[in-house]
């Protein structure tokens, strides 16, 4: 049940986040589209992303860990690829995806822990 509630935050974060980037589209702002690049974006990040992160550990050192930022906005690109009626215009709008989509995501997830504190008492 976690799982399901957490992809559905992540499939609202997408949408929220397509929605105020100009340059990240969601075709007819389907939330199925957005349930899957959520799903995908869950995928990559918990298999894909590891590998990468272990691959670049050199160069992320000597960036100071920055270049995890393009792991992020790769992944996203990499989103791209697989999901159709999802489009980023560039590198940059996928760098920027990754940071609103981080913030919105924090965001409700901080609704749902409040809700579930009130839920308590």
């Amino acid at each position: 049940m976690k799982f399901i509630i957490q992809l559905v935050i992540s499939t609202l974060a997408v949408l929220i986040s397509a929605y105020l980037l100009p340059g990240v589209h969601i075709r007819d702002n389907s939330f199925l589209t957005a349930l899957v690049v959520a799903a995908v974006l869950s995928f990559l990040n918990n298999v894909v992303k590891p590998i990468m992160v272990l691959l670049t550990i050199p160069v992320t050192i000597i960036s100071l860990g920055l270049f995890l930022l393009v792991i992020n906005a790769g992944i996203i690109i990499i989103t791209t690829k697989i999901v159709d009626g999802f489009t980023v215009d560039s590198f940059w709008w996928a760098l920027l995806f990754s940071f609103i989509l981080s913030i919105v995501t924090s965001i409700l997830q901080n609704v749902k822990k409040t809700d579930e504190q009130g839920n308590e008492e």
